[in-house]
């Protein structure tokens, strides 16, 4: 089974620099939906599980249980915490034989309790390098793939050659 990442969604806005400001700026949407995108490049690149939860506020419209590009977005009920809905799908998950469960959040209680529960903690911190990390991984493997210096004859001929079949009369 793939490793789990659950994440705490407003816990990391709160925590990554970038999304502060579109937070600040009073676009919450804009730093959910940045927080998203960059997930799901996570996850696919690291083919993990991703779990993300919002507690209920501000998300009034938003269907949970959605799944955006295989990311599985979850908005608490409104008398719900995020924290609440984390511990209980860690307990859920753990109980249910995942072998590998990662929680993201800098919540000093919610860490202790999901450790306690036998899950393995990533601060705030920690996922955004991860996450940075993945991507530049496959920025370089895509680059590293897509280049086509060398991969062709007509690269590997000498300049002379390659012009004057470039030049060669065409019947």
């Amino acid at each position: 089974m793939a490793p789990v990442l659950l994440v705490d969604g407003y816990n990391i806005i709160g925590a990554w620099p970038k999304l502060v400001k579109l937070r600040d700026r009073g676009d919450l949407e804009g730093a959910r939906e940045r927080l998203v995108k960059d997930l799901v490049d996570f996850s696919h690149y690291r083919a993990w599980v991703v779990m993300l939860v919002f507690d209920a506020y501000g998300t009034e419209g938003l269907v949970s249980g959605q799944v955006v590009n295989g990311v599985e977005i979850y908005f608490t009920a409104a008398m719900q915490t995020a924290d609440t809905f984390i511990e209980q799908r860690s307990y859920a998950l753990l109980r249910a034989g995942c072998e590998r469960l990662l929680v993201a959040t800098s919540d000093r209680a919610q860490r202790i309790l999901v450790e306690a529960q036998g899950a393995h903690v990533l601060s705030a911190e920690r996922l955004g390098q991860e996450v940075q990390r993945a991507r530049r991984e496959r920025e370089e493997h895509q680059t590293s793939h897509t280049s086509r210096k060398g991969r062709t004859l007509g690269d590997r001929l000498d300049p002379q050659t390659r012009a004057k079949l470039l030049n060669f009369p065409k019947q």
